[in-house]
This record gives C-alpha cells, sequence and structure tokens, in this order.
C-alpha cells in the first residue's frame, strides 16, 4: 500500500491522480501525522470506547464518496459500496439494513467490491466485542458534479436517505449488537 502511494500519508487519489504537486518535506509530514492523523485516531477511539461504556457496543459509520464507476462490459457500476471486510468488522444485519434502505431508495448497492473497507474499518470493526464498522462509500455523481464539486440537484435526496440510514440505524435493538457476557468483558479491560 505504501509503495503504491496508499499509506498513512497518501500521495495518490482515485486512478492515480497525484494529491501534491510535489513531494512533502519531513516536516509536513510529521505535521500530518502528529496533528492530524494521531489526533484523529486519539479521538476517534475514545468516542467509540465512551459510546461501548454507555451503551456496551458502538457503531462506527465510515462514510466516503468514490467517483462513478465504470462500466463493466454492459453493466453500470454500483451507487453504494458497502465494505464490512467480507462479513468480519460489523453484525451482517447491519450490512442488510444498509443494503436495505439504499436499494429502496432505487440505488444499485455492492458488497466489498471494489471497497472491502478501508483502515478504520480494519481496525475498530470487531463485532465479537461488540464494536461494528461499516463503511459506506457513495457515488458523487448522485449528489456532486464531478469535475465542478458543485452540488447537483440530487444532494438534498442523497442528504435525506443518509439520515434515514441513520435513523434505522438508531432504531436498532441495541441487544442485536451485543457481544457475548465474555467477549463484552475482554473489550472492557483492554
Amino acid at each position: 500500500r505504501v509503495a503504491a502511494g496508499l499509506g498513512t500519508l497518501a500521495r495518490v487519489v482515485a486512478e492515480n491522480k497525484p494529491i501534491y504537486k510535489e513531494r512533502l518535506t519531513l516536516d509536513d509530514a510529521r505535521m500530518r501525522i502528529e496533528g492530524i492523523y494521531q489526533p484523529y485516531h486519539a479521538t476517534l477511539q475514545k468516542l467509540l470506547t465512551e459510546a461501548y461504556t454507555a451503551f456496551g457496543v458502538a457503531v462506527l459509520i465510515d462514510c466516503h464518496s468514490m467517483p462513478r464507476l465504470a462500466r463493466s462490459g454492459d453493466r453500470i457500476g454500483p451507487d453504494v459500496v458497502l465494505g464490512d471486510r467480507y462479513g468480519t468488522t460489523c453484525a451482517p444485519f447491519l450490512a442488510d439494513l444498509a443494503e436495505m434502505v439504499f436499494t429502496g431508495a432505487g440505488l444499485r448497492v455492492a458488497r466489498n467490491r471494489p471497497y472491502a473497507g478501508g483502515f478504520c474499518t480494519r481496525t475498530y470493526g470487531r463485532p465479537q466485542h461488540g464494536i461494528h464498522a461499516l463503511q459506506v462509500e457513495v457515488s458523487r455523481h448522485l449528489y456532486m458534479n464531478e469535475v465542478t464539486l458543485e452540488k447537483n440537484d440530487g444532494f438534498g435526496a442523497m442528504k435525506q436517505l443518509i439520515e434515514r440510514f441513520l435513523i434505522a440505524l438508531i432504531g436498532l435493538d441495541l441487544n442485536l449488537l451485543a457481544p457475548p457476557p465474555a467477549a463484552s468483558e475482554k473489550f472492557a479491560a483492554e
């Protein structure tokens, strides 16, 4: 991943487009790691721990935008890609719920291809301990002009759809997400 430019300090984005015009200096790299990366992950871990302490479970929805995926033959690419690292980072019904909400709105949904879940999903998703992580990739064409980056007519509808998904998550019975008693005791001790 590092050699491909996708490490902690990514050098490229989709289609290997460079992020920076020039190589980062050591000071710039250090600032990004110490000033952004480390505080972000410390805060995320703190929030997950607080949620777990308060509710006995925690759910991380790691939402991203993705470029419109190219057609493969006659098939149109998905509008939404759900990544749960092939069923290892969240309870299956969380991904099922997300798929139901997005397909219910007429969107094409794929699971784990081409995005199975990145660093946050892999690092924080431990459903056996009551910590669930699901990556949700949404195609930018649904809510913005991918060239000008301006909102398009679909922005309001996408905002409402994501709100609908979050409301469905909030309505879940937390007991369905809870780990077995022995697993929850282990997490609390960590």
